[in-house]
């Protein structure tokens, strides 16, 4: 069941095309990853999907609602954890709580659960009596994210909730995502210039760029995309010039390298570890290390777009 569907999404800011006709679709208790470079058009889509920027074309949908239609329930379903932090520094976390709790039209005994829901969530008990301003940036950005939450949102858009922070509190930060994603079924929408927390996190990925989707799928199918085939890495003594005349002569590797006493061996999806095994039958040569290696997300971000993710902020 898809809990949210983004429909053909153009939008011009006056001869520049932001967005160029962008679909996808989000199942029901998904991880979400957008991906893009600097200037790819994340920022644009996330406004226009939350209904800060109106879309020149398309639609976008939360369960039943659509922004154009009947933005005000749409907004009710979604939680948004800006790249900015958006607290009030000189009141303390719980204050905090209250007043933004207040406003998703939380109040009474609902109100006091959620509060301290968030405040055991964010890991913050030691800290309640201390104004924001003197958090660390780790314990603004959790603080950040349990005051998105409290309302407990079928969608959470998650806009680079790790900038700045200690590894503490990334850590930190993750285990919410995870709590979030499979105690409360919550869709998660998450985008980071850190690729290994998409490919950790996500269960679908969305890669963009120049405004048009570049690439979309699991993890799995975006490096199949890609096709730059699994490595194996062989270190051992002895006839090592033998084994990579052999190999070569294999099509279903694509190519050999030797450095030292090491090869670096590529090989496509019908080539085994196994396969090689075999092939050292009868080749004198003492293996010392063997091991195979998946291509990672950042070699397929950087082959799809030709471009670094960490470029900067939009």
């Amino acid at each position: 069941m898809n809990i949210v569907e983004v429909k053909n999404l153009s939008k011009r800011f006056n001869d520049k095309l932001v967005l160029d006709n962008v679909s996808f679709e989000i199942k029901k208790g998904e991880i979400f990853g957008l991906l893009g470079p600097n200037g790819a058009g994340k920022s644009t889509l996330i406004n226009t999907m939350v209904g800060l920027i109106k879309a020149d074309n398309g639609d976008v949908l939360v369960g039943d609602y659509s922004i154009n239609k009947d933005p005000i329930n749409l907004k009710k379903k979604i939680g948004i954890v800006p790249q900015e932090i958006a607290l009030f520094e000189i009141l303390n976390a719980r204050e905090n709580l209250e007043y933004f709790g207040g406003l998703y039209g939380l109040k009474g005994t609902m109100l006091k659960e959620r509060i301290n829901e968030a405040i055991e969530i964010a890991g913050l008990g030691d800290c309640l009596k201390k104004k924001v301003k003197e958090y660390s940036g780790g314990m603004k950005r959790r603080l950040n994210i349990v005051v998105a939450m409290m309302h407990h949102p079928e969608v959470l858009l998650m806009d680079e909730p790790t900038v700045g922070v200690d590894p503490q509190s990334r850590n930190h930060i993750f285990e919410v995502v995870k709590k979030m994603n499979s105690e409360f079924n919550t869709t998660i929408i998450y985008t980071s210039h850190y690729m290994e927390e998409v490919e950790h996190l996500c269960n679908k990925i969305f890669i963009m760029d120049l405004g048009k989707e570049v690439a979309y799928g699991t993890n799995d199918e975006l490096k199949r995309m890609v096709n730059s085939g699994k490595i194996i890495r062989l270190k051992g003594k002895g006839e090592l010039d033998t084994l990579m005349l052999s190999l070569k002569s294999n099509k279903d590797v694509r190519a050999v390298e030797k450095t030292g006493d090491e090869l670096k061996i590529v090989i496509n999806d019908k080539y085994s570890l196994n396969d090689l095994l075999v092939e050292i039958q009868g080749i004198n040569l003492n293996v010392k290390n063997i091991g195979i290696e998946e291509p990672t997300l950042e070699e397929v971000f950087l082959s799809l777009t030709g471009k670094q993710l960490r470029d900067g902020e939009e």
